[in-house]
């Protein structure tokens, strides 16, 4: 008989202790043949036993038995607009442009602005800024944003979205209900960043009435004319459905405007020429105040600025990155051009000549941003400098308005020569539509008519408005009030 070791080794230990006699031995013999034959069950056990983890696992209820896991929705496009996973690294992106086209107007407007008027007047232009971000915000989140961005008819957009209903995501599911025009991102964020072009359009108004106008006067102007001048204008170029929209099939024409040469700078720089003409000119008037302000103002504007035409890509990709180059490009060519003319005229180069040729080569590149290459950039950038000089410096004497901080100099003839040169630099790889280099002499004609027909509803509706404040609780302050400044008067705060 073989004895499994445990067991021998008890007996023999057993065996040992009976060569004494007493009742120890005996009692050790005992427990010793008990010990052997517990320790050989254990160990038989243990030989004959499957590991313990595979009875659990026998034991255990199938995987598949758990409930199933529902399938995440689809990613947000052009073809998946209800319930469906935006982009992240294009919802990154564009809550970034947002950021920086809102620094745009405050505080960068609010700062080039400043530094330009008198210092008795500094208080009264950085508000202007902040509290028209403050009312557009408002105004742009009940009405302007459903009325220029969902559709209508070719002329207004529809009330679908007013008080933004329906743009709102389900956030415990990281769902999103896009725009059509925006198919990648959340509705939210494609409304917010639309938010901040609104917000800066009016702001850049100001500049032309700067130093005279009523602050109650201006808000009442800004309100109307957010609502029945930008709306209808974004409408046309960019809803779904507007009748100058490039996206639109049954648009009466295309116009290419990637970021706002029409819907911006053309229609703040004509409604800024009409408060001019209304208000009249300035009883007198000073150099700027302190230019390192305006110089630090454009600074924040040619930042903010790869937010507003990149940012119009609504996608982190490609078109962004060539966006943002040309509009590099584009700035830094129109700056250092304008430089040299005001050099060669003047005698001297000025920080104010350098900054007002930079922010020239940022209107001018707007709406062409997304279509054109660098080649094409660096022409815009040239010709924009030296058409708003010649604007700003003899046009302006010659026709005698007090356009005082060159909104329509810069903004309006920057904004249509950009529009007009898109049509002659398109390129259809990067854009999609080719221009005249091309071959596509009809795309000027396109860009043509898209700045005509702006400026003529621009300068009728914002007539109108201006006469309406005109005659019910005016728009000028009192010259007693404008000699003093209108910072202490309206405001009751100066800067020392």
């Amino acid at each position: 008989m073989k004895l499994i070791p445990s067991v021998r080794t008890g007996l023999t230990s057993a065996w040992e202790a009976c060569k004494k006699p007493s009742r120890l031995a005996l009692a050790a013999l005992v427990l010793g043949i008990l010990f052997s034959v517990n320790l050989s069950a254990f160990d038989s056990a243990h030989a004959q036993t499957p590991a313990p983890a595979a009875a659990p696992a026998a034991a255990a209820p199938a995987p598949a038995a758990a409930p199933a896991t529902p399938p995440a929705p689809p990613a947000c496009d052009a073809n998946h607009l209800t319930v469906c996973t935006p982009n992240s690294g294009d919802t990154a992106w564009m809550l970034t442009s947002m950021a920086l086209v809102l620094m745009m107007t405050v505080p960068g407007l609010g700062l080039f602005y400043g530094g330009m008027v008198r210092k008795k007047n500094v208080v009264d232009t950085v508000m202007t800024s902040f509290a028209i971000t403050c009312l557009i915000t408002v105004i742009f989140a009940v009405i302007t944003y459903s009325l220029a961005f969902t559709p209508g008819s070719a002329f207004i957009g529809g009330t679908s979205r007013a008080f933004l209903q329906g743009v709102l995501s389900d956030v415990s599911n990281n769902t999103g209900n896009p725009n059509p025009l925006a198919p990648t991102i959340p509705e939210m964020v494609y409304m917010a960043f639309q938010m901040t072009f609104a917000i800066i359009t009016p702001a850049l108004i100001a500049g032309a009435f700067a130093e005279r106008m009523k602050f109650s006067a201006m808000m009442i102007f800004m309100t109307l004319w957010a609502i029945f001048v930008y709306a209808p204008i974004a409408h046309w170029v960019w809803g779904p459905d507007g009748l100058l929209s490039n996206g639109n099939p049954k648009a009466w024409v295309h116009v290419l405007d990637y970021a706002g040469g029409t819907v911006v700078h053309i229609n703040s720089g004509v409604a800024g020429l009409m408060c001019a003409l209304f208000l009249g000119k300035r009883n007198d008037t000073g150099p700027a105040h302190n230019v390192v302000l305006t110089f630090i103002g454009a600074s924040l504007l040619w930042v903010g600025w790869f937010g507003f035409n990149a940012g119009s890509a609504v996608s982190a990709g490609v078109v962004a990155g060539m966006a943002m180059t040309v509009t590099q490009i584009a700035t830094a060519v129109a700056g250092l051009t304008w430089m040299l003319i005001e050099w060669a005229h003047r005698g001297k180069p000025t920080i104010v000549g350098i900054c007002s040729g930079a922010v020239a080569g940022l209107v001018a590149i707007t709406p062409a941003s997304g279509f054109v290459g660098p080649a094409g950039s660096i022409w815009i950038g040239i010709a924009v400098a030296v058409f708003c000089y010649f604007t700003v410096t003899f046009v302006k004497g010659w026709i005698g308005y007090d356009d005082a901080l060159d909104c329509f100099g810069v903004h309006a003839c920057g904004g249509a020569l950009g529009a007009i040169l898109t049509g002659v630099f398109a390129i259809n790889q990067y854009g999609g539509t080719p221009g005249l280099i091309e071959g596509n002499p009809g795309q000027v004609v396109n860009q043509l008519i898209g700045v005509g027909v702006v400026i003529a509803y621009d300068v009728i509706v914002t007539s109108i408005i201006l006469f309406l404040i005109k005659v019910t609780i005016g728009l000028r302050v009192s010259p007693e009030v404008e000699r003093d400044g209108l910072d202490l008067a309206l405001h009751g705060e100066v800067v020392q």
